[in-house]
This record gives structure tokens, sequence and C-alpha cells, in this order.
């Protein structure tokens, strides 16, 4: 239901190896809102999205920062992965070998909204970067569950065919917390801003109230 709470950190702290990341973060994320996460590079937002995908992860499509795809195996396979938990294990094997028709044509038809169609069977280790990381897009729309979280998805694309991506991500997921490095994505597309500094969050408003220079005057980047 909307405005329903999401996810809900209240004094949260977490660090790797003994060294502290982020500290006494108080977020609330309802249902509907669609989130972004910027900061510095170590500022903590990979942290974050970390923090809140362990609180729901069987409601959740993950976009990681790293695409994360088995590159041996075809951009069709590596898409179909993210429905994997929902077929069995004797299914998924068949599939490896002998994809059914219909799933071709599902996987086909979210490559095509994001302009790798005519990929579908090829290794996705063959793709460039900004390919590989719209394959990860993919298996995430295929995914298909209401909440996406979203480590810099866009970041190997250039500033339109970002825009195209995020398009498809809002009009296939009801709620999305995404770390974004452009000012500009994070204004167009996302309805409330999260700037991280030193791991400390310094804005959480809505972003109809924030300009480019907000943003920038806390990490940086293009206008």
């Amino acid at each position: 239901m909307a405005g329903d709470i999401v996810f809900e950190l209240k004094g949260a702290c977490a660090g790797y190896n003994g060294r502290p990341v982020l500290f006494d973060i108080d977020l609330t994320v309802r249902a509907s809102e669609r989130v972004a996460v910027m900061g510095r590079s170590g500022a903590g937002k990979s942290t974050l999205l970390g923090l809140l995908y362990a609180q729901r992860p069987a409601d959740v499509a993950l976009v990681p920062q790293a695409s994360a795809l088995v590159k041996p195996l075809s951009v069709f396979h590596n898409v179909y992965m993210g429905r994997l938990d929902r077929h069995s294990t004797v299914y998924n094997l068949r599939t490896l070998v002998w994809p059914a028709a219909c799933r071709v044509v599902e996987v086909r038809a979210v490559l095509a909204s994001v302009g790798l169609e005519g990929e579908i069977f090829n290794a996705a280790g063959a793709l460039s970067g900004g390919q590989q990381q719209r394959t990860s897009v993919a298996r995430a729309l295929y995914n298909g569950r209401p909440i996406l979280i979203g480590d810099e998805p866009v970041s190997a694309l250039d500033r339109v065919q970002g825009a195209d991506v995020l398009s498809r991500l809002k009009e296939r997921h009801e709620t999305i917390v995404l770390a974004l490095h452009d000012v500009h994505h994070a204004l167009e597309h996302a309805d409330r801003v999260v700037v991280l500094e030193h791991g400390r969050k310094v804005i959480d408003e809505p972003s109809r109230k924030l300009t480019a220079n907000d943003l920038l005057r806390h990490f940086g980047g293009e206008p």
C-alpha cells in the first residue's frame, strides 16, 4: 500500500574489517518513493544500500555496482537468472541447454526495452561495459519484484541512455532506491535525494526543493 514503510534504519552504523563506514543513520523509505542516494566515492552509499537490501531481500530486484554477470553465458541466460528462484532446479538446468520459447520471448522483450534484443544469444563477456550494465538492468527488470535497489545502475551510460534506462526502471518497479552520481539524473528521476558525507547523512530532502548547486557543493560532479 502506498505510504507503508518499506525500509527503516534508526541510528544505523556499519563498517568493514573494523573500519567504520556509516554513522548514526536514520532513514525511512515508504512505498512508491523514488530515492536517490548520492555522495563522494567512499561516502557509504553501497554500504547503505546493503543495509536496506538485507531487510527485505525477497522483495527486492537488485542491480549491483559491478554488473555481476556470468560472462561465459549468454545475455539470455544472465537475464533469465533474475527469475531462477521461481522455477525448479530441473527446469533451470533444462533452460541452460534448451530454453523454452516462451522464456526467450519474455527475455527478448525485456532486452528490447534497454536496446539489447540483438545481443540475446551473445556471450555476456563479449559486450561492452555499457552493454553489460544494461544487461544487469534487464535482469532486474525481468525479476519484476516491486522494490528496486540499484548501485550506480547507469554509471557506464551516457546521460541520454541513462535517462532512458532510469525511465524503464521507474515503469517496472513501485519503490526505488538508487545510488547515483549524476545530479541531473537524481533531480529528474528521484522524488527525494539523500546525500552522504563521510558516512553521515547531510541531506534528505524532496528533489523539488533542491538545485544542482545544493548537491554539487557536497560531493562534486557535473551539473
